[in-house]
């Protein structure tokens, strides 16, 4: 049985679920990105964890799934053409490895459909854009400690 340590549930504030964010265009970065089996078995999606970095939704998190491989050619080539999108977004054309596209800034549209379980909502990515088409700040120079997303 794994052990728990010291822990004490009256120490931490417990974590309650979140609600969707509202639809609309926030600056977010990949922070994290993975390919994972599909359900089936016979494929595997890219997997991209965004995160809002400012605003009142700062710190919130969003998923992408792109299935790139897929018996499914319609569901190859959406993929690939959202893929394609995040890539030009954040400008970087020709990635080698996913992990080229994080922390890099760049506005998702965010909107919402119901989970066909519960009839729950839950967010899903509409679009993304350069950083540009919503905010408007001068580049940060060379060599300062400022993060990507605030240049």
């Amino acid at each position: 049985m794994p052990n728990l340590g010291n822990f004490n549930a009256n120490d931490v504030d417990p974590n309650f679920a979140f609600e969707p964010i509202p639809a609309g265009k926030y600056l977010a970065v990949i922070t994290e990105s993975e390919m994972k089996a599909t359900k089936s078995g016979v494929g595997q999606y890219l997997q991209f964890t965004f995160q809002v970095i400012e605003g009142e939704y700062q710190g919130r998190l969003v998923w992408a799934r792109l299935n790139l491989d897929n018996p499914n050619a319609t569901t190859v080539k959406i993929a690939r053409a959202e893929l394609s999108a995040i890539c030009r977004a954040v400008g970087v054309l020709a990635p080698k490895d996913s992990v080229e596209l994080h922390n890099l800034p760049l506005v998702i549209t965010v909107g919402h459909k119901k989970r066909a379980d519960n009839d729950e909502l839950v967010n899903v990515l509409k679009a993304y854009a350069k950083k540009e088409a919503v905010t408007s700040r001068a580049p940060a120079t060379a060599g300062t400690n400022t993060p990507p997303w605030k240049r």
